[in-house]
């Protein structure tokens, strides 16, 4: 446990595909800011020698090749299955929060940090907000963000819709959130907003770091 007067604030970044939330994460460490990036971790646990690969290996074995997790393979069997995206997530959750909780450890003195950066897409969906003492949610207008999203190698409308019909509605996250940051705007005004927001954050103690130790 960490003394109430050394506890890091706990901010927690969130955004539904194709927002500009990995842009966002990337402005914050540039300030400094240390970063738990969900995404990283479970792209390090789908990997050879990942502690998921196994576990997924026996629900989905078709998904796994050469000893990694083949995330288009694996998407054809949980896409538009509630059965088995819940088999999926209580597979992969678990094993997140344990990283993410290896990774607060570091910092259980602060480290010389006042404020740390979780970075988890499905925030709100997961209920993790209950674990950060604020959320930024990075939002941006809907024609963007589906620009954005049917720029990259082999997305199409139906798979984005499918992705959009798994994530909470934009309007709903910006509603929850403790701060919004727009990325429709320029790169420049963008980084002004996070360094804006980090200043006002500086100095302020978090209540949330034990939480994750206790659960």
């Amino acid at each position: 446990m960490v003394d109430d007067d050394q506890k890091p604030f706990l901010l927690g970044l969130t955004g539904s595909i194709g927002m500009g939330k990995s842009t966002v994460s990337r402005m914050f460490m540039e300030e400094g800011i240390p970063v738990f990036d969900a995404d990283q971790v479970v792209h390090r646990l789908y990997s050879q020698g990942g502690d998921a690969v196994p576990l997924i290996g026996e629900h989905f074995p078709e998904a796994v090749v050469d000893g990694a997790v083949d995330r288009q393979r694996l998407s054809k069997f949980v896409v538009g299955n509630q059965v088995a995206l819940k088999e999926l997530e209580d597979i992969v959750h678990p094993l997140v929060s344990r990283e993410r909780r290896n990774w607060l450890l570091q910092y259980q003195e602060g480290g010389g940090h006042s404020v740390l950066l979780l970075d988890i897409p499905l925030l709100f969906e997961t209920a993790a907000e209950d674990m950060v003492d604020g959320v930024v949610v990075v939002s941006a207008p809907a024609e963007m963000q589906q620009a954005r999203v049917l720029a990259r190698p082999g997305m199409t409308e139906e798979r984005l819709k499918s992705i959009l019909a798994r994530q909470m509605p934009n309007e709903e996250k910006c509603q929850r959130a403790n701060f919004v940051i727009n990325t429709g705007v320029s790169l420049e005004e963008t980084k002004e907003h996070v360094s804006a927001l980090l200043k006002g954050l500086r100095g302020r103690k978090g209540t949330a770091y034990n939480m994750h130790f206790t659960k």
